[in-house]
């Protein structure tokens, strides 16, 4: 939830126009800018570019760095000029949510090893697929004491996170949103069959042997299914 809404800040600081304006003339540019350079730029006064560039950096979307244009070092060079430039952030927002950009880690590192070892990509995506789910259910933060088993709330947080939407329905838990939805209805076996082992790599990370996921596919939600063993 706190990177929805970080991410949503960041959409909306773009609503404003002048703010906008601002934004697309700095990244267009092959060099970082100064206030002056973007203020004219966008036909804006100074001190309302200064608002408006300053409100950018704050929500990510801009870095800035000092530099002396005029090239000149020691005394008399004067003071450097404050530059703007893209930031590294990147901001998307959909919603429901989708993580493309997690299916596409995975399947590229299997390609890459089934290159490299000329084994079977399928069997390539399925362990980079249980790899990344074992870093996503990965404690964050300094490790201590050993993890207690996680309950079924603290599960579906954990899935919830990553954008799975999940439903406890008495013992079973439904994912009511599919993250790799565009994906899975074109290649159904193999982003299921990846989804599955991301899942079960998520479970057993996350430290609750008494749940299993199963693949039980069905419109307009997640194809697994997670059942917790009543005892």
């Amino acid at each position: 939830m706190d990177d929805l809404v970080a991410q949503v800040s960041g959409v909306s600081a773009l609503a404003e126009p002048a703010r906008r304006a601002l934004y697309l003339y700095v990244v267009a540019q092959p060099e970082p800018v100064s206030r002056d350079k973007a203020a004219a730029g966008v036909d804006l006064p100074r001190h309302a570019a200064k608002f408006h560039l300053d409100k950018l950096v704050a929500e990510g979307l801009l870095d800035t760095e000092f530099r002396r244009l005029s090239g000149r070092r020691g005394p008399g060079a004067g003071r450097p000029t404050k530059l703007y430039r893209r930031s590294d952030r990147q901001v998307a927002v959909t919603l429901p949510p989708r993580r493309y950009d997690l299916a596409g880690q995975i399947l590229a590192g299997a390609v890459d090893e089934a290159a490299r070892t000329g084994g079977p990509v399928l069997e390539a995506v399925q362990r980079a697929a249980a790899a990344a789910g074992h870093r996503l259910g990965a404690p964050q933060g300094p490790s201590g004491a050993p993890r207690a088993a996680a309950t079924l709330d603290s599960l579906c947080a954990a899935l919830a996170a990553h954008g799975y939407e999940p439903r406890a329905e008495g013992a079973e838990v439904v994912l009511a949103n599919c993250p790799f939805h565009a994906l899975a209805r074109e290649h159904t076996a193999l982003v299921c069959g990846m989804n599955l082992h991301l899942i079960t790599a998520m479970l057993d990370e996350l430290g609750h042997p008494g749940v299993q996921a199963r693949l039980d596919p069905a419109p307009d939600r997640c194809c697994v299914r997670l059942t917790a063993d009543p005892a």
